[in-house]
């Protein structure tokens, strides 16, 4: 082999080599350019709700917009007399689940695509024993507490109101997910057993 042909043989066998390299870090470039993309926020904060009822964070403790979901809606029952509701961690499971589905998605009501409700999700998640069940779902964009607007939102629908002030609940759970774009989806479900 001449010298010149050796030099071509070595450069494209180095080549080969850094390929694979080359192809990784196209796509790292890609992803992060389009998750940039994604982050761009709008001046006009947007909400929406809505209200059904039928007969990552720990899942023992609720993140900061869980928290304050959970502690207005408390607060709601006690300015009333009802007492305060206890948090359940498989309600979370169940209601961070619907949150992180409706985002991927592209949805937003209490049945999925695949047309499970809010009994069949319950079941799916291992909730079989109850008397009676209800959730309020919603979400929102550009707000400072989004578990707090939520809330507030709520407390001025009849159907939601219904919910957080229902005598028969012992216990709640929120489960929320902040979509890539900044939107925060927000799930509440009630339970009496």
């Amino acid at each position: 082999m001449t010298g010149s042909n050796q030099k071509t043989a070595k450069s494209g066998f180095l080549w080969r080599r850094r390929l694979p390299l080359l192809a990784i870090a196209m796509l790292l470039f890609c992803g992060s350019a389009s998750q940039f993309q994604g982050q761009e926020v709008s001046g006009r904060p947007v909400a929406r709700l809505i209200v059904t009822k039928i007969s990552n964070a720990s899942i023992e403790e609720p993140n900061r917009i869980e928290r304050s979901a959970f502690d207005r809606t408390n607060d709601q029952r006690v300015r009333v007399g009802l007492p305060r509701l206890e948090w359940d961690a498989a309600l979370c499971r169940m209601a961070r689940h619907h949150s992180e589905a409706m985002a991927h998605a592209g949805y937003f009501s209490h049945e999925t695509p695949e047309g499970l409700r809010l009994k069949d999700r319950a079941r799916e998640a291992g909730i079989a024993q109850f008397r009676l069940i209800a959730e309020n779902i919603a979400y929102n964009h550009g707000f400072e507490d989004p578990g707090a607007f939520a809330v507030e939102r709520w407390m001025l629908s009849t159907g939601h109101r219904a919910n957080i002030l229902y005598r028969g609940f012992q216990a709640v759970a929120v489960g929320s997910y902040v979509s890539p774009d900044g939107r925060v989806f927000l799930t509440q479900i009630f339970i009496e057993r």
